[in-house]
């Protein structure tokens, strides 16, 4: 009896010692459920700005009236020289998703074929750019995050061919008087390779001189104005886009 006592004993101190998988076990809180989209078309839980309906979700940058670029048969947006596009709606951190084709006839070369740009909050721009045996500066072709950061590879396709970005923006952090206290981040997918890997961004987009870090400055030649809309750049060329979509981050 005694024997079995100890044994017992015995076994119960090496159950306490023994590694306890359900330690390290987390069940709250449980993760959201959102049905994936099928291929490239939006989750459940996107914010859809452009599906080929209508420019409901934009105004015209410039002046703050109706978007007014051309929508086509084929529910896709052709850029029109009257100004860039804004979202109605701000957002800071997003997952964006957007579909853009440089036009089939090439004309120019360098920065003048098929240029265009997706900009966040006003500030922070990922060219787009007919970048297919075109060369120009490294940190302005496509994918670059312009005039700061060149993509690791071209993943370009030809001229009139539909191609994708899958943005991930992460927004900077100011402090209450408007100084950067976290610099915001961007991954970039093109045509689903990975050409910028979670970047620290500098600051502002600059045609020319250097980035701005100050919480109400904004890129010198997107406008004046201190928003966080989502821009897409007329650059005076007939870039087109289709299923465009966001998710708050």
């Amino acid at each position: 009896m005694r024997y079995l006592l100890i044994l017992f004993g015995f076994h119960l101190l090496i159950s306490q010692d023994k590694p306890n998988p359900k330690l390290t076990e987390i069940w709250e809180p449980e993760p959201e459920i959102v049905t994936p989209g099928i291929q490239s078309s939006a989750p459940s839980d996107a914010i859809v700005l452009f599906d080929g309906e209508d420019l409901s979700k934009w105004k015209n940058a410039r002046g703050g009236g109706d978007a007014s670029w051309i929508i086509n048969d084929d529910k896709t947006m052709t850029v029109t020289r009257n100004g860039g596009i804004e979202t109605i709606e701000e957002f800071g951190s997003v997952q964006l998703h957007v579909e853009w084709k440089t036009p089939l006839k090439m004309e120019g070369k360098g920065q003048g074929r098929g240029n265009s740009g997706i900009i966040f909050q006003r500030r922070y721009e990922v060219q787009i750019l007919d970048s297919y045996k075109n060369r120009t500066y490294s940190n302005g072709q496509a994918a670059s995050i312009y005039k700061q950061y060149a993509p690791l590879v071209n993943a370009s396709k030809p001229p009139g061919e539909w191609q994708t970005y899958d943005i991930i923006f992460m927004e900077p952090e100011f402090n209450e008087i408007g100084i950067m206290t976290k610099r915001g981040r961007l991954t970039v997918f093109h045509n689903g390779i990975l050409v910028q890997n979670n970047i620290e961004i500098l600051g502002t987009t600059e045609f020319i001189g250097m980035p701005k870090t100050g919480k109400n400055e904004v890129s010198g030649y997107m406008g004046k104005e201190t928003k966080k809309a989502l821009y897409i750049q007329d650059h005076g060329n007939p870039v087109s886009y289709r299923n465009i979509w966001l998710r708050k981050l």
